[in-house]
């Protein structure tokens, strides 16, 4: 693809946002795109949230556990960008006609002290750069269509990069712990829709330890001369396969002693 080529799809990613129309996989259109592709597209993508006004506040990392790569056919994580408009408030409220087709997630997320840059970062530089972890729900949505109406085809993992990695939002608690403090691979949650329980599952469900995505982040954003800041949000990638949720669902995740996380859909 070209870079006019990443601006187009990038456009019509942003079209099928505003007007909760899905729009054809990119990898129909262009049947040699690449993952730098994909990552281009993205990338043009949150340059046009930002020449709007949108504020960049961190990451999320998804595709961090063996079922779900082996799912899409690759053996890595990917990652996608959080704006301040995609934040909402634990025990708040989500309004569903901004979205097309929504999902939820359970996770961990870190948030910086220090900068964190480099190809070989360990577990240990992870901790030490953190300045605290905080539960979080992860809200996803697919700007472009899952399965293909016409070819029945489904989307590849280039299209989901292209389309933010699925990322619609984010719910963040207000408790905070220091990493340092715990061992996060036994961190774990109980998520209920409408008090019915969905799933469970550990933190080190992510790739051993959820400090090793944020490692995976570092080191990608490296090859292109770029690091993770302080004060970023970094979502370290679901420990639950995605829940299906709609208008009038209310989800709550109990992370037993760091408390209970939830939202409504209206």
């Amino acid at each position: 693809m070209t870079p006019e080529e990443h601006r187009q799809a990038a456009s019509r990613l942003d079209e099928a946002e505003r007007t909760r129309a899905p729009i054809r996989m990119l990898s129909l259109d262009h049947p040699g795109m690449t993952m730098a592709d994909a990552y281009a597209v993205q990338a043009a993508w949150r340059e046009m949230k930002r020449e709007r006004g949108e504020n960049f506040v961190g990451h999320k990392i998804g595709l961090t556990s063996k079922a779900m790569q082996a799912a899409v056919g690759i053996d890595t994580p990917d990652s996608g960008f959080l704006t301040q408009s995609m934040i909402f408030a634990d025990g708040g409220e989500v309004p569903t006609q901004r979205f097309i087709g929504l999902r939820i997630e359970a996770e961990l997320a870190f948030v910086l002290k220090s900068p964190l840059a480099g190809a070989a970062l360990a577990i240990e530089d992870v901790i030490a750069a953190t300045n605290y972890v905080s539960p979080a729900l992860e809200i996803l949505d697919a700007r472009i269509f899952r399965v293909d109406p016409e070819t029945k085809r489904t989307r590849t993992v280039y299209d989901t990069i292209a389309d933010n990695a699925a990322n619609a939002g984010v719910v963040l608690s207000p408790r905070r712990f220091d990493p340092r403090a715990r061992d996060l691979r036994w961190i774990g949650a109980i998520v209920a829709k409408n008090g019915e329980i969905e799933e469970t599952g550990l933190a080190a469900g992510v790739l051993g330890h959820p400090a090793t995505g944020v490692a995976w982040l570092a080191a990608r954003l490296a090859e292109h001369g770029q690091s993770l800041n302080p004060g970023e949000i970094l979502l370290a990638g679901s420990f639950i396969r995605p829940i299906e949720v709609g208008r009038g669902d209310r989800v709550v995740a109990d992370y037993g002693v760091f408390g209970e996380l939830s939202i409504r859909f209206v």
